[in-house]
């Protein structure tokens, strides 16, 4: 069977200055029908810019994304159109990506109007449908953005993203600006949906107990790169990269006995892409190999792969 979606050595490039910023650096990956994907990594490592350049919302420099089976790379806004029907997006901030001055009757009714789905009736039928579905009051419809509380404003935008009756939708930090308790809501609603509509989900976040708990498989990222891919019982079980091992280790726990598995992580974040391995700067296992020889991503494991050469 064909998969969802298939990206192919995908890089996205920002110019900053005179220099050229590798945001996403020949990222590959498969996610099949009705999977969660769930794609973990420090702030800055190009999660963000992945799902961003997947919907084509950011151009892609190099490298193929195709969609259900269709190419659409390189598509102009015409030819994509019929496509952004299948992929949708939330996004983190759920009050930064609603219109304070459009209600959410105009907000949903926009996006089948653009689609030209139904007629009046039909899409007044459809929007109080979905609202209902996510769990809002029966009268939001009428009603703005700001009347809303942070964790009924990402209902909104779930509902803003399932209107298209998508089957993929790219969750970008969906929970990260909410309460514990609404994060929890949220995450029931989403596995919910996913039971009820036969969704699937390309999750990304920097929380793994988040991750641990909503994904199916699970991607590691480090500057712009998949150093690490497994089911998720399998890459908390048995991870091989030292930092996917850091990552793990940094988990809070509740647990008075608990002893970090790996040292933590040292020094920031760097740009700055040398020969070698891109982690190896901040890697406490890191050999000249690993300075001078860029490790691959290749399988240690049943449907488990790593970028290390020591994995």
């Amino acid at each position: 069977m064909t998969a969802l979606l298939s990206v192919r050595e995908l890089h996205t490039r920002y110019s900053v200055g005179k220099n050229v910023l590798r945001a996403v650096d020949g990222v590959s990956f498969e996610l099949e029908r009705g999977e969660t994907v769930g794609l973990v990594g420090e702030s800055g490592c190009g999660k963000s810019t992945l799902g961003k350049t997947i919907l084509r919302l950011v151009p892609s420099a190099e490298g193929g994304i195709v969609l259900d089976g269709a190419d659409i790379t390189h598509l102009g806004d015409g030819a994509m159109a019929p496509h952004r029907r299948k992929v949708q997006m939330i996004f983190q901030d759920p009050f930064g990506s609603l219109n304070p001055r459009q209600t959410i009757r105009t907000v949903l009714d926009t996006a089948l109007k653009v689609h030209k789905l139904g007629s009046r009736e039909e899409r007044a039928r459809q929007m109080q449908e979905i609202v209902t579905r996510v769990g809002l009051p029966s009268d939001s419809l009428d009603r703005y953005p700001h009347e809303f509380s942070g964790g009924q404003r990402q209902r909104i935008g779930i509902a803003r993203a399932l209107i298209l009756r998508p089957a993929l939708i790219v969750c970008d930090e969906p929970v990260s600006a909410l309460d514990v308790s609404i994060q929890a809501q949220i995450l029931n609603l989403l596995v919910d949906l996913k039971r009820d509509l036969g969704l699937s989900y390309l999750f990304i976040s920097h929380d793994l107990s988040v991750v641990r708990y909503f994904a199916d498989r699970v991607l590691v990222m480090y500057l712009g790169r998949i150093v690490e891919s497994a089911g998720h019982a399998t890459l908390w079980r048995d991870p091989r990269h030292p930092y996917t091992k850091a990552l793990l280790a940094a988990v809070p726990s509740t647990d008075p006995t608990h002893r970090r598995s790996a040292p933590p992580i040292k020094g920031e974040l760097s740009m700055d892409i040398t020969a070698g391995c891109r982690f190896s700067s901040r890697c406490p296992a890191a050999t000249d190999r690993c300075r001078t020889e860029e490790p691959l991503l290749r399988p240690v494991g049943e449907s488990h792969h790593a970028a290390c050469h020591y994995a």
